[in-house]
């Protein structure tokens, strides 16, 4: 496949880290126990087959490439992880004492954006992962959608679409990050301002195996019914607080109140999985750590 290009900018800032193709002459070697992994790696799921593979590859070749490392903040004789996380876990799982390493100077921008190229390189991160990515650049080091854009190679249009995915909400997202739904049918569903209707198509649509065409045509007829629907009158507090609940949650709530400031929240589950899911959220405690 092609590498993601680099835009001139950061291109040039990041250009002596790209990983070279053999162990170059100021190579050195540190403990493995002098090295740990960046707090800022975006990649969160490690495929433990893959990583496997990878294992019994050093095992057999030996690591054909050192690590990059910086000295560690704030951690004399310390040493954190700039590129190579993969190869990393894996000398790791070897029991290795030492590794081949490349120590390099290194700003936290400059750690998250080779952590981004790298992984986006090997097509490793899931959505969230890499929206999370682009998400910290444009917070932690106010870079422009067009400027993140230009370092990892990506349109700034695909950057923004990205970062959009992380106002799904969480029933959404997590369905997104195990892969049950794609990155078009989370499109789809954000077109929805309801996100309780969203967070049941999402089901339904992970569920029953829906196309991405599938699902934006359930969309749009929830969002002629939603137009079509008039609005209740009751108490715009209520309401209010009603929806940050139904947001929260991610499924229906009733709130109904009486006289005298008394009333009822019902809260609407489909089936035990989701009791239990929402059990979590407003208790805070998993069902078997109450049920034994």
């Amino acid at each position: 496949m092609n590498k993601p290009r680099l835009g001139k900018g950061l291109g040039a800032l990041l250009g002596e880290y790209l990983e070279p193709e053999s162990v170059p002459a100021d190579a050195g070697r540190l403990p493995l126990s002098a090295i740990i992994a960046s707090p800022l790696q975006p990649r969160r799921v490690f495929n433990d087959e893959e990583l496997e593979e990878l294992t019994a590859s050093i095992r057999e070749n030996g690591l054909l490439q050192p690590l990059v490392v910086r000295p560690a903040p704030g951690s004399p004789d310390r040493f954190e992880l700039v590129v190579g996380e993969r190869r990393f876990r894996a000398v790791t799982r070897l029991g290795w004492d030492d590794v081949p390493v490349i120590i390099r100077e290194a700003t936290d921008e400059t750690l998250l954006v080779l952590a981004l190229v790298e992984n986006l390189q090997r097509e490793s991160l899931n959505p969230l992962e890499e929206a999370e990515g682009y998400l910290a650049l444009s917070d932690r080091f106010e870079l422009s959608h067009a400027s993140i854009a230009q370092a990892v190679g990506k349109d700034r249009s695909t950057v923004a679409n990205m970062i959009r995915l992380l106002k799904l909400p969480p029933s959404l997202r997590r369905l997104l990050e195990e892969g049950r739904l794609t990155q078009g049918h989370a499109r789809a569903l954000l077109s929805l301002d309801d996100a309780v209707k969203a967070s049941e198509l999402g089901r339904r649509a992970a569920k029953e195996g829906w196309s991405v065409r599938e699902l934006e045509r359930r969309v749009g007829g929830a969002a002629r019914k939603a137009r079509r629907k008039q609005p209740k009158e009751d108490d715009p507090v209520l309401r209010a607080l009603s929806q940050a609940l139904e947001a929260h949650l991610a499924t229906r709530v009733e709130v109904r109140q009486g006289r005298g400031g008394k009333g009822a929240i019902e809260v609407k589950f489909h089936g035990t999985e989701d009791f239990e899911r929402l059990f979590e959220l407003i208790v805070g405690r998993r069902v078997h750590e109450i049920v034994e």
